[in-house]
């Protein structure tokens, strides 16, 4: 069987018409499907509001208790449950979850190696693919029903914690190889990865790993781009058959957005 993962994020959490189109071609999708939102420029929003500073590094959230309670409310809660509720609206059978429901993702604390290394806070690793219940992930899928993932997760003793949903996206492709044919989508406002960011019709159709050494060592992308490419070689590395990176609408498309070779 065929198994779509797609994220979703950027701006396209933020704007209602973005969303809503990109919900329907998720919907449209053949085959089983999971979905994985972030929704950090609305986490963002909500900080502002709430007189409470946010702090990224190279596109990283600086997560304080402060921020851990404010992106979970966002993330967990708010865009969590509209998602649901959208899907609902389109006969699509959805299930809303965060890492800890059903111990569906387990994560550790992203730990200091030296001392000039950047303390996150309440930020998650994944270590490994058997941190994903995918035995859960399964039934569900199994039963029509498709989870809806944010990116907070759990570390066995209490914690909740913000996970790049990269991250979470790349993992759970790479956890389902076993059981179909996974593809992995990246979504967001772009067509795909661009080579001149003030130029949205210059993206790259394919790019293989030496090129994404090449055009990080040149600068020519950076931020959350760097993250977002490292997840996607990190599952094509590891079994997940395609991965690609775009807007929503090119889902059932071969082409019109970047595409990740080997």
């Amino acid at each position: 069987m065929k198994i779509h993962v797609v994220k979703i994020g950027g701006n396209l959490i933020n704007d209602k018409k973005l969303l809503d189109s990109s919900l329907e071609a998720f919907c449209q999708l053949k085959g089983n499907k999971v979905l994985i939102h972030g929704g950090g420029k609305k986490a963002n929003l909500i900080s502002d509001q709430m007189g409470i500073t946010t702090k990224l590094i190279q596109g990283r959230r600086i997560t304080d208790k402060k921020t851990l309670d404010i992106v979970v409310m966002t993330y967990a809660g708010l865009i969590n449950k509209n998602i649901v509720a959208k899907l609902q609206s389109s006969d699509c059978n959805a299930l809303g979850l965060c890492g800890a429901d059903g111990n569906c993702i387990k994560s550790s604390f992203r730990l200091k190696r030296t001392k000039t290394d950047i303390d996150y806070g309440y930020v998650g690793d994944i270590p490994n693919k058997s941190s994903i219940n995918t035995s859960l992930i399964k039934l569900i899928l199994e039963n029509h029903i498709v989870p809806v993932l944010c990116p907070i997760t759990h570390n066995g003793k209490g914690s909740l914690l913000n996970t790049n949903a990269d991250t979470i996206a790349a993992y759970i492709a790479i956890s389902l190889i076993n059981y179909g044919e996974v593809e992995l989508h990246f979504c967001f406002e772009k067509k795909g990865v661009l080579r001149n960011v003030h130029d949205s019709e210059s993206y790259f159709p394919r790019i293989d790993f030496r090129l994404f050494q090449k055009i990080k060592k040149n600068h020519s992308i950076k931020n959350g781009m760097i993250p977002k490419l490292e997840n996607a070689f990190f599952a094509l590395k590891n079994g997940v058959s395609k991965v690609s990176i775009g807007l929503p609408y090119y889902l059932n498309d071969v082409k019109n957005k970047t595409i990740l070779c080997p």
